[in-house]
């Protein structure tokens, strides 16, 4: 464990980079699907994205291993985990499970203001994020 914790502030900023690059990819993908483009559903970008989801979960988890954390007793951690959750769901209607293009707006801006979300509460470690200041 000592020697995971050393690695500490290159995971925290891969977690970062990974959140950031995850964010941007899906609002592209979610911009470009309402726009009628093709490209969001080719498989190589969905193996991009699939890709890079998959590094940010390891990096979270590492992270939760290196700090102790536990989504029992860290609150915030279980209230991020189940936005992830929500995001996960509105995400994939927004790109490819809604029927129409007002439908998947819709997704599609709940699914962003859900990822903000998440963002909050990473940032306040309290399960309401910046919300408990509305």
């Amino acid at each position: 464990m000592n020697s995971l914790a050393a690695w500490y502030p290159w995971i925290k900023q891969s977690h970062i980079a990974l959140v950031v690059a995850s964010g941007t990819l899906f609002a592209l993908r979610g911009i470009a699907v309402l726009a009628g483009a093709r490209w969001p559903r080719q498989a190589a970008v969905r193996v991009a994205s699939v890709v890079i989801d998959t590094l940010l979960l390891v990096a979270g988890v590492t992270l939760w291993t290196v700090l102790q954390l536990n989504p029992m007793r860290d609150h915030w951690l279980a209230a991020k985990l189940v936005l992830l959750v929500l995001y996960v769901a509105l995400g994939t209607l927004a790109l490819k499970g809604a029927r129409s293009a007002p439908h998947r707006l819709v997704f599609l801006l709940a699914a962003m203001l859900t990822f903000a979300t998440m963002v909050g509460v990473a940032l306040t470690h309290h399960p309401l994020g910046f919300w408990r200041w509305a």
